[in-house]
């Protein structure tokens, strides 16, 4: 495994971590600048927003820029809304901060996708873009829980301190260790939108914002299924939540496996599973030992995924795969806002605390759907025959 997909998996790592952290800080971070919980987690939306803008955005603008130095302008951005984060004064300069950290997410995991393909033979790169990623599971694992217990310990801006270092380490790794790589985009960059005019694109980003959003939708309301269904004590969702992110670890790995293996056949097991995964786990979500099994299995299948997504939709667009695998990080970042806001939905209609777990099954279905209008359409991976012997496969 080349040394340079050790340092985007650490880039990838701190890039989770600012992320997901924040998440266990709010009420420390609410307390200090004073302001309601609402307010305090305005700087998780925002910076969901900004991937989605920033995704598009900055890696257009850098689209004609050395895939290395491209890679290092996008650490620094990353460090320096870290930094401001944790030298903000007031509420709206940490906002500031999370918007800047938050610009560089989609471009950095777009480009360094490309770049991680680059640095492996041509079968091994589903698998290399799951290492790269791998840096985003372990911040679920570890980083995020240890950074919380940091922020709770010794205030929570000691916690993007470490996160800042962080990123100095990634990006003194990409300097040592990334070879320089020329741009793919010649002329006017804006030309690279045409990717946007193909169906199959758009069908892979449709099948990115539902299948994924499913699995987050769940997700996002898991604390309030563990401790409200499945009766378990709110100290212990921290260590539940690291077994999920075990899931996640392993899917990464395996997904990236199968994809390179068979991505359409991969896809379609994943996204058929996943439905049926959330259905028995909100059927027995009172039961605990079945509930600690389903995280795992959610976990696993949800995350597995990912290094196929973004294959589809960069051999799709292989003219330009960089802003297309800059957009599907965008399109990850949509179906985490779509599937919270459906489970949502749900519980302030009265439906419990397993109706977040019956709407990403719902999600996840139709993403199922549009995957199989996009594999059997021009240019997919099956024709009619071919996915019925591959379902009866699956099953």
């Amino acid at each position: 495994m080349p040394a340079a997909l050790i340092a985007l998996a650490l880039g990838g790592f701190g890039i989770g971590l600012t992320e997901f952290v924040i998440m266990g800080l709010l009420p420390n971070v609410a307390r200090d600048f004073e302001v309601t919980e609402t307010q305090a987690g305005y700087l998780i939306s925002g910076y969901a927003l900004a991937v989605a803008i920033g995704a598009i955005a900055v890696t257009l603008a850098l689209t004609r820029v050395n895939r290395k130095v491209a890679l290092l302008v996008l650490l620094v951005l990353f460090i320096a809304g870290n930094v401001l984060c944790a030298v903000a004064p007031t509420y709206d300069a940490m906002m500031v901060g999370r918007i800047v950290a938050a610009l560089c997410h989609g471009a950095f995991f777009g480009i360094g996708a490309v770049v991680a393909t680059t640095l492996v033979p041509a079968a091994k790169r589903a698998g290399a873009i799951a290492i790269m990623f791998a840096g985003l599971t372990i911040a679920n694992v570890l980083g995020v829980p240890f950074g919380t217990f940091l922020g709770q310990a010794a205030g929570w801006r000691s916690t993007f301190w470490v996160i800042s270092a962080i990123g100095v380490l990634a990006f003194a790794g990409i300097l040592l260790l990334i070879p320089s790589i020329r741009a793919e985009a010649s002329g006017n960059p804006l030309r690279e939108f045409r990717i946007f005019s193909r169906r199959q694109v758009w069908l892979s980003m449709a099948v990115t914002v539902l299948g994924y959003g499913g699995m987050f939708g769940a997700f996002s309301y898991i604390a309030y299924t563990l401790t409200g269904v499945s009766g378990f004590s709110e100290a212990a969702v921290p260590w539940l939540l690291v077994v999920f992110g075990g899931g996640l670890f392993v899917g990464n790995f395996v997904g990236g496996w199968a994809a390179d293996r068979h991505l359409g056949r991969t896809l379609l097991v994943v996204l058929a599973a996943l439905p049926v995964i959330l259905v028995v786990f909100a059927l027995t979500a009172q039961n605990q030992l079945a509930t600690v099994v389903a995280l795992v299995v959610m976990g696993g299948f949800g995350f597995a995924t990912v290094p196929a997504l973004q294959m589809r939709i960069m051999n799709h667009a292989d003219d330009a795969p960089t802003l297309a695998s800059g957009a599907n990080i965008g399109a990850f970042n949509i179906g985490n806002a779509l599937g919270a806001w459906a489970g949502g939905l749900t519980i302030a209609w009265g439906l419990g605390y397993t109706s977040p777990l019956w709407a990403g099954a719902a999600v996840g279905a139709v993403g199922l759907a549009v995957f199989v209008v996009a594999a059997t359409a021009r240019g997919g991976e099956f024709d009619r025959r071919q996915l019925a012997e591959n379902f009866t496969a699956a099953a």
